[in-house]
C-alpha cells in the first residue's frame, strides 16, 4: 500500500471545513488535520503537494486494478486525472464555494502495468472564471514519461446559505 498506515480516511464535516478556502482544506488534508477521501485508499493514491491552482497526487497500480488483458484499467488513471484536476480547481475556491466535474477527458500515452510502479499525477488550472474552471492534468512515471494526460472542466457552485 502506498499510503502511510496512520493516515485517516473519511469525509470532512461541514463544521471542520467551515471558513476554510479550498487551498486551506487541501493543505489540512495534506497535514493530516482532515481525513483523506476514502477513494484514495480504495485506489491507492495520495495527495502529496498542493498550491494555488496546482495539485499533485502519487499513486501505485496494483493487481487489484488489472483489466482482463493484464494491464491497469484505464478507469484507474482517469479517476486519478479527474481527482488531481478537481483538487487543483478546488484550491482556487473561497470558503463555502464548491465544484463538480462537468467533463474529464483523458488520453492514454503508454500502458500502465503493475511493473510501472509509482506514478505522479499533476493538475494545473488553465483558466478560472466565475462559473467554470478549466484544468490540465498529466500522469508520469518515475522517469518523467507521460503515461496519460487530459483536461477537466469544473462547474463552480455558489455558497449555500
Amino acid at each position: 500500500m502506498l499510503a502511510p498506515k496512520d493516515i485517516q480516511y473519511g469525509v470532512a464535516t461541514p463544521q471542520q471545513i467551515a471558513g476554510l478556502t479550498g487551498l486551506e482544506t487541501l493543505q489540512a488534508m495534506l497535514a493530516g488535520k482532515l481525513p483523506a477521501p476514502p477513494i484514495s485508499k480504495t485506489l491507492n493514491f495520495i495527495l502529496t503537494e498542493v498550491g494555488e491552482g496546482t495539485c499533485v497526487f502519487e499513486g501505485e497500480p496494483t493487481a487489484e486494478f488489472l483489466n482482463p488483458m493484464g494491464g491497469v484499467h484505464g478507469g484507474w488513471a482517469l479517476t486519478i486525472l479527474d481527482s488531481v484536476t478537481g483538487c487543483a480547481g478546488h484550491s482556487t475556491l473561497p470558503p463555502g464555494v464548491g465544484y463538480a466535474s462537468i467533463e474529464t477527458k483523458g488520453n492514454f500515452s503508454r500502458a500502465i502495468t503493475i511493473k510501472t510502479g509509482r506514478v505522479r499525477a499533476t493538475g494545473k488550472v488553465v483558466s478560472r472564471g466565475k462559473q467554470i474552471i478549466s484544468v490540465e492534468g498529466r500522469i508520469e512515471d518515475i522517469e518523467g514519461r507521460i503515461l496519460a494526460h487530459g483536461t477537466s472542466t469544473l462547474m463552480v457552485f455558489a455558497p449555500r446559505g
